[in-house]
């Protein structure tokens, strides 16, 4: 596996080349939770933007259903998985980015755990969007169908046992004891990773 300096090197290399003869690319990061696809996009865009090359982060987290309704729906416990998320609405942004309309989109607030509406402006001449989240090239609809829309896709392949820490260690940085931090990360996070694993479309580069 790269270290991330590689990755991002490999990543933006890319993208210039892409760049060359398209006026806007859209590339998708996905990966199991815990795979560092938030930390790749981030650093991915910053080396772009340091290279006068624009590029702006769509985080897929901003879709998460509202706590209340997936309260009320009784899946709260299983925050994360597919179903808990806006997936029509996300694949709809992802068309109108694709079509280079002006968009504005949600953003997610992790230390809160609630999505922020209208947080996110992305201008028809931006040329580059990083999509990253779980479910970006997933075998499942109605996310399938975002597939056609990526010009670049992009997986981090993770160990499981790996993705177990850092999993667990995302719970302990919330403030939770050890047993408790590892019930979260067993209960429902390492379930939702296996079936994103399992489910895997294939993506153009793996790292």
């Amino acid at each position: 596996m790269k270290n991330i300096t590689q990755q991002v090197s490999l990543l933006a290399d890319k993208i210039h080349e892409m760049r060359a003869d398209q006026p806007r690319v859209m590339v998708a990061i996905a990966g199991a939770p815990g795979s560092g696809k938030s930390t790749l996009a981030s650093e991915v865009a910053r080396r772009l933007n340091q290279q006068k090359c624009a590029a702006i982060v769509v985080p897929m987290d901003g879709f998460h259903l509202d706590n209340a309704i997936l309260s009320a729906r009784e899946i709260l416990l299983k925050k994360g998985a597919p179903e808990t998320f806006d997936a029509d609405g996300f694949v709809t942004m992802i068309k109108r980015l694709h079509a280079k309309a002006d968009v504005i989109a949600p953003t997610f607030d992790r230390s809160r755990d609630i999505a922020i509406a209208g947080a996110l402006h992305i201008p028809p001449t931006a040329p580059v969007i990083i999509a990253e989240g779980n479910y970006l090239m997933f075998n499942e609809a109605p996310w399938d169908s975002l597939t056609p829309l990526w010009d670049l896709t992009v997986r981090l392949d993770v160990p499981m046992d790996e993705l177990r820490g850092r999993l667990i260690q995302r719970w302990l940085n919330q403030n939770l004891s050890r047993a408790a931090a590892t019930r979260r990360a067993e209960s429902n996070d390492i379930p939702n990773a296996k079936r994103i694993i399992e489910n895997a479309l294939t993506c153009d580069i793996s790292l």
